[in-house]
C-alpha cells in the first residue's frame, strides 16, 4: 500500500465522477472501478452484458435503474427468478409489491392476493399456447392492459418494448403464484424451461469481453447460469471465454461464488464479489457505468 493509493477528501470538483476517483485504489475499491470497466469495455466493444436478478433487487426500488441501462442498449439480457418477475407485475400492475410474510403465514393468508396469482398463470398458459418464454408471455400480458399502475418501473414490459430478451426461472413450489388454483405445471414448466434455453443462447455473446452480473439471487440465477454456461459451450466450441463476473450481494453465498465467480473464469476470464446492500450499492454501480461511458 502507497500514499499514491490512498482515498481523496472532496476538493472543489464534487462530481460522481470526482468521487470515483477519490476512492483508495486497494481491495474492492479497486474491483469496484475494475467492474465499471468491464462493463462499460463490453457495450463499446458490443458485447453481452448478462444481468441476472433475485427478488429483492426488484423490491427496493430499482428496476428504473436497470431500465435506463437497457434504454442505453447497455444490458443484452436480462435473467431474473420468479420472485423478481412477480414484485416487477405487481408494481406495473398495481403501483406496489410485498406483504407482512410473519402475519400472513399465521393464519395461512400469505401470497394469497388472488389478481396477481390469477393474472400470471393465465400469461403463463396463454405462453405455452403461443409458443413464448415466462418473460415474454409475461411482458406481453403487461403491454396488452391499459390499466397498469406504472408501466414505466417494469424491466420485463420494458425489455420487451426495448428488444431485449428477458427471462424468468422458475422454481416450482417456491413462489406464490404456485399456491393459486389457477397455477398450471405444464404452462409454468413449459415457458420458464423455453426461457432456461433463450439464456443459453445469449450466453455465447459473453465471449471476449463480455459480463455477467448476479445481483442479488442467491440459490436460482447462479444453478440455471451454470448449466445454462454449459450448454453454450458445448454448442459453440468452448465458448464463451474470457468474460468478466460478478456476484453483488449483501452477503456472501456458497453458490454464487462458485457458479458464478470462480468456476466460469477458472481457465480465462476474472471473477469478482462485491459485497453491500442493493440499494446502494446497484445506484453506485449505474452511476459509475454511465460516468464511464460519458468519458469516452
Amino acid at each position: 500500500m502507497s500514499a499514491a493509493e490512498f482515498a481523496h477528501p472532496p476538493q472543489d470538483d464534487h462530481s460522481f465522477a470526482a468521487f470515483i476517483d477519490s476512492l483508495p485504489d486497494v481491495l474492492v475499491a479497486r474491483d469496484f472501478r475494475a467492474v465499471v470497466r468491464a462493463i462499460a469495455g463490453a457495450a463499446r466493444a458490443k458485447r453481452g452484458v448478462v444481468v441476472m436478478l433475485g427478488g429483492h433487487v426488484v423490491k427496493t426500488g430499482l428496476a428504473p435503474l436497470l431500465v435506463d441501462l437497457m434504454r442505453r442498449g447497455i444490458i443484452t439480457h436480462l435473467g431474473m427468478n420468479g420472485s423478481a418477475a412477480i414484485h416487477d407485475y405487481e408494481v406495473a400492475r398495481f403501483g406496489a409489491t410485498s406483504e407482512d410474510v410473519a402475519a400472513g403465514l399465521k393464519d395461512g393468508t400469505f401470497g394469497m392476493a388472488d389478481e396477481t396469482g390469477r393474472e400470471m398463470n393465465a400469461a403463463f398458459v396463454a405462453g405455452m399456447s403461443g409458443g413464448y418464454g415466462m418473460g415474454e408471455a409475461l411482458a406481453r400480458a403487461l403491454d396488452e392492459r391499459g390499466d397498469l399502475a406504472n408501466p414505466e418501473l417494469s424491466v420485463l414490459l420494458n425489455a420487451y418494448r426495448f428488444g431485449v430478451t428477458a427471462t424468468v426461472h422458475a422454481a416450482l413450489g417456491a413462489e406464490i403464484i404456485h399456491q393459486h388454483p389457477a397455477a398450471n405445471g405444464a404452462a409454468i414448466g413449459d415457458t420458464s424451461h423455453r426461457d432456461f434455453r433463450r439464456l443459453a443462447a445469449s450466453l455465447v455473446d459473453l465471449d471476449e469481453g463480455g459480463v455477467v452480473l448476479n445481483l442479488g439471487s442467491a440459490v436460482i440465477m447462479p444453478e440455471v447460469f451454470l448449466k445454462a454456461l454449459t450448454i453454450a459451450r458445448n454448442l459453440n466450441d468452448g465458448r464463451p471465454r474470457a468474460f468478466t463476473s460478478v456476484d453483488l450481494d449483501m452477503q456472501r453465498h456458497y453458490r454464487p461464488r462458485m457458479n458464478v465467480v470462480q468456476r466460469p473464469t477458472l481457465h480465462s476470464g476474472k471473477g469478482y464479489e462485491i459485497t453491500g446492500h442493493h440499494e446502494i450499492m446497484v445506484p453506485l454501480l449505474v452511476w459509475a457505468v454511465v460516468d464511464e461511458l460519458s468519458r469516452g
